[in-house]
């Protein structure tokens, strides 16, 4: 029995309007705030505002997006998400003042989250349910990639030219993904008549949230959360150790573990079921979290990069792809914006919540309790998913069979 067809047009396509997106979102992460503060002389507090603003509005994008998707469908949302990229990548030029910059980093994140979660949402009704875990790990390859060429990018830029060439190259970035975006034919998702007559009476919370999607993605808050204080705290933590060259490695090492490893462990997943894949990832997510704590050595630091990629980037789009398994087909979308609302939760409070330990504990300390609630995250996941997974697993496989 040959396998299903995974790389089609649809899959490629989307894939690369993700990666463009999410190139364009880190590109900026790395220089609006000194554009901030060279063009309106912003405060390091503000200009911190101005950078981290953008992802307040990728929640609020998302938390609109599902409810969207249901009602006018994945392809329209996804062309509207982009036109809505384009627009706030348009408004960069206009930004003249610390108000107006602030308004478009807020509205620049909302269509971010709308395009993303439509971007998401496709590949999931896309891909073959046999190879989903697979489908989805490939797809977040996108993501990743991205999240390491987009602060490369972004530096080049800084260093070799000037804002308002970084401002054109998102404005064409976005062009090109609206463009292309035409091109994407999502299967047709037909609604039950019963839940859509309920999705019309009035104010709902399952309007805009999948109740079966929330207990993995809670899972998915913790682990964020333990992992936000490598992603803002590095170059700090850097510095204190005097490993501010090997940090300058960390993400190129984690990208390429992430590379290395993600299509094997999709592959599992699909046929050995998410334990086989969880479990060991967050252990090995601890492990890696607890050398960060204690690296004293460039290749200590680099082994714990390469021990995170692998623990946190794999569970990452495992629990991604859990989330849209124990969901209705034609509640995907909702599915895949319940995910990511409380995943950039995790990864935007973190950040604000763990900068008042580091006085407390140090940056080694804080590192070291973040290996703790890693662990707790693993015993949550057992509660709360893990210990049904199994039975899932045979259902989900008498519905194949049935199909």
């Amino acid at each position: 029995m040959s396998k299903e067809k995974l790389w089609t047009k649809n899959f490629t396509i989307v894939s690369l309007i993700n990666f463009l997106v999410v190139l364009v979102y880190f590109l900026l992460i790395v220089t609006i705030g000194g554009y901030a503060v060279e063009q309106f002389h912003a405060s390091t507090s503000v200009a911190g505002l101005v950078s981290s603003i953008f992802i307040i509005g990728s929640l609020v994008g998302r938390l609109l997006t599902g409810r969207m998707i249901e009602g006018t469908g994945s392809k329209k949302t996804l062309v509207i998400g982009l036109i809505l990229v384009i627009l706030a990548s348009g408004f960069y030029f206009v930004t003249l003042n610390l108000p107006l910059l602030l308004m478009n980093r807020l509205f620049h994140g909302v269509a971010v989250g709308v395009a993303s979660t439509a971007t998401g949402t496709i590949i999931a009704q896309s891909v073959p349910k046999s190879r989903r875990g697979e489908g989805i790990g490939f797809f977040s390859l996108s993501a990743v990639l991205a999240t390491a060429i987009g602060p490369f990018v972004g530096m080049l830029f800084t260093r070799y030219t000037d804002f308002q060439m970084i401002f054109m190259f998102n404005l064409l970035l976005a062009a090109i993904c609206l463009a292309i975006s035409f091109a994407v034919k999502p299967p047709v998702i037909s609604i039950p008549k019963k839940e859509s007559k309920q999705a019309e009476k009035g104010f709902k919370l399952s309007n805009y949230l999948e109740y079966k999607a929330v207990p993995i993605s809670f899972v998915a808050l913790v682990v964020g959360f333990g992992y936000s204080g490598v992603l803002s705290f590095l170059s700090f933590y850097a510095k204190e150790i005097h490993l501010v060259d090997a940090a300058g490695f960390f993400f190129l090492v984690y990208s390429i573990m992430l590379l290395l490893s993600r299509p094997f462990s999709g592959r599992l997943m699909d046929a050995k079921g998410a334990n086989i894949v969880i479990y060991p990832s967050l252990i090995v997510f601890a492990i890696g979290m607890v050398l960060f704590s204690q690296s004293y050595i460039g290749v200590i630091l680099l082994v714990s990069a390469a021990l995170i990629g692998l623990g946190y980037g794999n569970f990452v789009s495992v629990a991604q792809t859990i989330a849209i398994q124990v969901s209705p087909t034609h509640r995907f979308g909702l599915a895949t914006s319940t995910f990511y609302i409380l995943y950039d939760l995790g990864l935007g409070a973190g950040p604000y919540l763990l900068g008042y330990l580091i006085p407390i504990t140090g940056y080694r300390g804080l590192f070291l309790y973040m290996a703790g609630v890693i662990l707790a995250a693993l015993v949550l996941y057992y509660f709360l998913h893990g210990r049904i997974e199994k039975e899932l697993r045979g259902n989900r496989a008498g519905a194949l069979q049935e199909n």
